[in-house]
């Protein structure tokens, strides 16, 4: 009887991709104590209170697609951070997508070959990591979510972004307050030199993925970065895609057209997950 019964509840139950997934525009202060910051959080239907979340931090172009003609919300997000946040949805997690260029004047963000004209205020290594700690905090404060297991996600500048804000430099205890783990997703590692004489070292778990042939960051860089880290101790890893370009897991046809690209995405999917189900998980 009891075998018919759970059987039952799984034919009647969705399977993860059917699940459907809410967006809700939220508002959260950084932790720099004056800037306002737009998130959007992903939830599935069905998610418990106290679950695992997932602060998702956008690269250079902004949080919202190219194609949003002056209208940004939850409607014009970037095709990857929708998928992103729809993915960790229907896998357990609570999402929220950070959009910190917006409440600074830049929705839109910036073109490639622009990094010497941006404002110190988006600055990936000594102020974006605020915002991040602020997305955190809002976090810790929602009912529904296990303050404790809370993990960052960054691509590009956000991937630096993130690799900033697990650099074991910070006051406080922040295996205990701070991310329970790091992933950077195709990000310039040269963050600015900050690291270059002490060398780097997360507090927490970090692991970085990225292509060799990326047109916009240097693979070498991060190499370098991850081999001087580990040598100190550093829990930190970095899987390299041969062939993969910078944006590789950008669901539209002219990243997913090239093969290397599509192999790129569907491993760093499985490997997120992964990590995050043991990195997250209940101690």
């Amino acid at each position: 009887m009891r075998a018919l019964i759970l059987a039952a509840a799984l034919a009647l139950s969705p399977p993860a991709a059917a699940q459907s997934v809410a967006v809700e525009a939220v508002q959260f202060q950084s932790r720099d104590g004056k800037t306002q910051v737009n998130g959007y959080v992903f939830k599935a239907a069905g998610t418990p209170d106290g679950a695992p979340a997932v602060v998702m931090m956008h690269g250079r172009s902004g949080a919202y697609s190219t194609r949003s003609d002056g209208k940004y919300d939850a409607d014009t997000l970037a095709a990857r951070h929708k998928a992103w946040g729809r993915l960790l949805a229907r896998s357990g997690y609570i999402a929220l997508m950070v959009d910190d260029f917006g409440p600074l004047g830049y929705p839109g963000g910036f073109r490639a070959g622009t990094y010497a004209e941006r404002p110190p205020e988006v600055d990936e290594v000594s102020n974006r990591p605020l915002h991040a700690y602020g997305a955190l905090r809002y976090l810790q404060e929602r009912g529904d979510v296990d303050g404790q297991r809370v993990a960052l996600l960054g691509w590009s500048n956000g991937g630096s972004a993130a690799l900033a804000a697990l650099a074991d430099d910070k006051p406080g205890d922040m295996r205990a307050i701070g991310f329970r783990a790091g992933i950077s997703i195709y990000p310039g590692c040269g963050l600015k030199r900050r690291f270059d004489k002490l060398g780097y070292k997360p507090y927490h778990p970090v692991r970085v993925y990225m292509g060799t042939a990326d047109e916009e960051v240097s693979p070498a860089t991060c190499e370098r970065l991850v081999a001087k880290s580990r040598s100190k101790g550093g829990d930190i890893r970095l899987t390299s895609f041969k062939g993969a370009t910078h944006s590789y897991d950008t669901p539209i046809q002219s990243r997913q057209s090239v093969r290397a690209n599509a192999d790129a995405k569907a491993a760093t999917e499985k490997d997120v997950l992964a990590f995050l189900a043991e990195t997250l998980k209940e101690r």
